[in-house]
């Protein structure tokens, strides 16, 4: 599959690209730009995410995370991807598709982070919609499922106007920052399609 030729060395990595976005699998040289963005972003992220690890921002947990990731692509159980901003190769976040089960199933699970100075920008809405073709048409996923904390509203919303539908409540289904959260289940299928964009106003259309 062609998304392992990054787990090796490359000068040329290959990108999925978006609307403004581009995806790529994470490399060991994105160590600075990813531990300075998720340092600065901690507070932000800390409500949503699992308690970090006491060396979460070390190098040497890098190391392994990147160890964990090529081990999990070569498997097919996961494909992390970090997501740069095109004008300026900023790195802005990451997705990941995870818990990927085959035979009847053909079926994964979508999480995401974003950075601080960059959210509400647009940018994980152009990434996760660049990332879909990659779980339909290259991993052959039937259905993509996510879940958010109930109230997470620009998750809620990003998922639905991706075209995610909203499947199912979780009691305590996560332990988000300490605490057992309940969840909204979402999932998207190939078949599925994305809420049209609202046509411009009289005002945007003549700028």
């Amino acid at each position: 599959m062609w998304l392992l030729r990054s787990v090796f060395p490359s000068d040329q990595l290959p990108v999925i690209a978006g609307e403004g976005v581009y995806l790529r699998v994470p490399q060991a040289g994105d160590f600075q730009a990813w531990r300075d963005l998720r340092s600065e972003s901690r507070p932000f992220l800390t409500p949503w995410e699992p308690v970090w690890p006491a060396d979460d921002l070390s190098r040497a947990a890098y190391r392994r995370r990147m160890r964990r990731y090529a081990r999990d692509m070569v498997a097919d159980e996961a494909y992390p991807l970090f997501l740069f901003r095109s004008d300026d190769d900023a790195l802005v976040g990451g997705l990941t598709l995870s818990n990927i089960r085959r035979g009847v199933c053909q079926a994964a699970s979508l999480g995401y982070w974003m950075g601080e100075r960059y959210a509400g920008q647009g940018y994980m809405s152009a990434g996760v919609a660049a990332m879909l073709p990659l779980a339909y048409d290259v991993l052959r996923l039937r259905r993509v499922e996510a879940a958010c904390m109930t109230n997470n509203r620009p998750s809620i919303r990003l998922l639905e106007r991706l075209g995610f539908v909203r499947e199912g409540y979780a009691r305590q289904y996560l332990c988000i920052n300490g605490i057992w959260e309940d969840h909204l289940l979402f999932a998207r299928l190939r078949t599925d399609r994305a809420m049209p964009r609202p046509a411009p106003s009289r005002r945007e259309a003549a700028q």
